[in-house]
């Protein structure tokens, strides 16, 4: 029973994909990610990737798995637990014309080494006067996993696109994963790459063209993963399920919902937003981050400051984490982070249906 409940659940997520392929393949978030990894380290030598287990164990998630054994230990290379070092050596990797890709274990982690996130890579370019490019990829998982508590779930989405220096992605299916990590690691300038761990096994249909050696996605363009007409909601990552799923069980009570995938933080493709608000006058935010100073928020701001302001019948409403530390118990933990509910009640709030 358990089995054929995961098989379900997992057919339900596939059927998300709007992809236009007949008989599409199959492709997880995890292997997604290794295929990038490894089309770029074939293309240019000076791609490399550090972090700790992402050599010999094969990566604590596998999504570096093989490719140690087919590049070696000069580009795949197994670090200390000591994320202040790795980071800092990575930065300094970059800036002499490598292109390293920095694996934290978790962004949680990414603390240790924010400064140099931040302070080393980010404003760089712009205190060199343009003259030092610092090529570089910081990646792992983001966001809320399972019982792992308030140390280990934080999303560090509206952190990272708070700054100016960094472009910020963050995948949501296969096609995301893939076309946004092999357009990060040709990037010029740091890139970080908000991955989600309970994606990462997760199968989606891929065309052919997403499995061509070729396929880039651009960073700060976003995807309406499915047409509406009578309301929009806009989320990343894991939190776009969350919307299929709602828009799925609205849709029996006759209601299209738009489901905008922003796939980048930043630069945030305000565009494609402001075109679905004012086909369908009508928005929900949805995010597993806190609520204050969120994506949602910026997104509500960057509304009111645009003619599409007028163009909404209803205020805009936002649907987030709670605004509490990650509870370890499992069931206040589900309570903690937006699920298809909150997302159904949001909609007919903002709708006016009772």
């Amino acid at each position: 029973m358990m089995l054929a409940t995961a098989a379900v659940r997992g057919l339900t997520r596939r059927s998300f994909s709007t992809s236009k392929v007949a008989a599409a393949q199959q492709l997880t978030v995890r292997d997604a990610l290794n295929t990038a990894l490894d089309e770029e380290m074939e293309r240019d030598e000076k791609v490399f990737i550090l972090g700790e287990e992402v050599a010999q164990y094969d990566g604590a998630y596998k999504v570096s798995r093989g490719l140690w054994k087919k590049y070696g230990d000069k580009r795949v290379i197994d670090t200390p637990i000591t994320e202040m070092g790795f980071a800092g050596i990575a930065v300094g990797a970059a800036m002499t014309g490598l292109r390293p890709v920095c694996e934290f274990m978790t962004f949680n982690f990414s603390m240790q080494a924010i400064d140099h996130v931040i302070n080393s890579a980010a404003k760089t370019f712009y205190m060199s006067a343009g003259t030092v490019n610092v090529p570089i990829v910081f990646r792992g998982p983001n966001g809320a996993a399972a019982g792992v508590a308030a140390q280990h779930s934080q999303c560090f989405g509206a952190w990272y696109s708070h700054c100016p220096g960094l472009k910020v992605i963050s995948p949501y299916d296969s096609e995301d994963a893939k076309g946004l990590l092999k357009a990060a690691i040709r990037d010029p300038d740091p890139v970080v790459c908000l991955e989600n761990e309970m994606l990462y096994g997760v199968g989606y249909p891929v065309s052919d063209q997403v499995l061509d050696k070729d396929f880039v996605l651009p960073i700060g363009k976003a995807k309406i993963q499915r047409p509406g007409k009578h309301i929009t909601l806009v989320a990343h990552s894991k939190s776009v399920e969350t919307c299929l799923l709602a828009a799925n069980e609205l849709a029996g009570k006759g209601i299209e919902c738009e489901v905008i995938n922003l796939r980048s933080l930043r630069p945030l493709d305000t565009e494609t937003v402001f075109k679905s608000v004012q086909k369908t006058h009508h928005l929900v935010t949805v995010e597993q981050g806190w609520p204050q100073s969120g994506i949602g928020s910026e997104i509500c701001a960057r509304i009111m400051e645009h003619e599409t302001f007028f163009h909404l019948d209803a205020p805009v409403w936002r649907v987030t984490g709670v605004d509490v530390p990650m509870p370890y118990t499992k069931s206040l933990e589900v309570a903690a982070l937006p699920q298809p509910h909150d997302v159904v009640n949001a909609v007919n709030k903002v709708l006016g249906v009772k």
